[in-house]
């Protein structure tokens, strides 16, 4: 499976779309560790992390896990002040 990639614009209106599309396209076997890569996100806001919160819960429930790679400083800063940053730490 080859890496997820955070859109470079991630609000509100997308993320509930985002998240139902990726969790569509999951195959019914999954690699141990499913990479989603956060670098490229530009303008988020906390929906983002609703979203990887979503993800992880839906790669968990099917035995994986999520590695997010490249998160950005803002992203990180958002995921420190919510209190989820040990649920998202990047690989």
């Amino acid at each position: 499976m080859s890496p997820l990639k955070l859109p470079a614009t991630l609000l509100h209106n997308q993320a509930d779309a985002c998240l139902a599309k990726w969790v569509a396209q999951l195959p019914p076997s999954l690699p141990p560790a499913v990479v989603l890569d956060a670098s490229g996100v530009v303008e988020f806001d906390s929906s983002a992390l609703a979203l990887l919160l979503g993800l992880r819960r839906a790669l968990t429930q099917k035995g994986s896990a999520l590695q997010v790679q490249g998160m950005t400083p803002r992203l990180r800063e958002l995921a420190s002040l919510y209190g989820v940053m040990d649920l998202l730490q990047p690989a």
